[in-house]
């Protein structure tokens, strides 16, 4: 029996979740939580099989609660089921431990297998945010969009990256404001962006950081 506790903030979500798992033999719904802090809570409490998680949820949201839950049961199998399409929240969502990600418009069939794989130990994602990803791939492949930075260049993003401003990054790498600018103009040409912002952005989406290899 594959016991699963229900997070989403919408009483109609979870109700009509469970209105369908209970239905399946080898399933039951031991739990369910409508907040951030809840979810921890009750996952903490009831150590259920599978976490059926939404990610846009009030006090501290899904993505928190399943770092805070993976940090204290680290075998924990989370499934994301959430309206976002964003790539940032995908990859956050598997850096801190789900199992599986599929937005909300999956079909019920598809949900209840999901959930039965990540059971058994599979990583499950949603059809369509591969093909978005497989789609953005293909198009940085055809636009030669590669990291073909210097090493000071990297660092550079890095740091920018890391919210630090020209001056910050001048002082910490010991070359003058005006070197620093010349870098930062150079990778944005070569990363093909129009500006810091993009880059922030870049580095960000592509965790290029002082902990994350790019």
């Amino acid at each position: 029996m594959i016991k699963i506790l229900i997070a989403d903030d919408h009483a109609i979500v979870r109700n009509g979740l469970n209105n369908v798992l209970k239905d399946e033999p080898d399933m039951q719904v031991i739990g369910e939580a409508c907040d951030g802090e809840e979810t921890v809570r009750q996952a903490l409490k009831l150590k259920p099989d599978v976490l059926l998680l939404d990610i846009l949820m009030p006090q501290g949201g899904g993505l928190t609660a399943l770092a805070n839950i993976i940090d204290k049961l680290p075998t924990a199998k989370v499934l994301i089921l959430t309206i976002s399409d964003r790539e940032d929240d995908l990859f956050k969502a598997l850096r801190y431990g789900a199992h599986g990600y599929l937005l909300k418009e999956a079909g019920i069939n598809e949900v209840v297998d999901a959930v039965r794989r990540i059971a058994a130990g599979e990583v499950i994602l949603s059809s369509q945010m591969v093909a978005n990803l497989v789609s953005e791939f293909r198009q940085k492949s055809h636009n030669g969009e590669e990291l073909n930075l210097s090493s000071r260049e990297m660092e550079v993003l890095r740091y920018v990256g890391e919210g630090c401003t020209n001056s910050e990054i001048s002082a910490k790498l010991f070359i003058s404001e005006s070197t620093v600018r010349t870098y930062l103009r150079r990778l944005l040409e070569k990363l093909h962006l129009r500006n810091r912002s993009e880059a922030v952005a870049y580095a960000t989406r592509h965790h290029v950081s002082f902990n994350h290899n790019p």
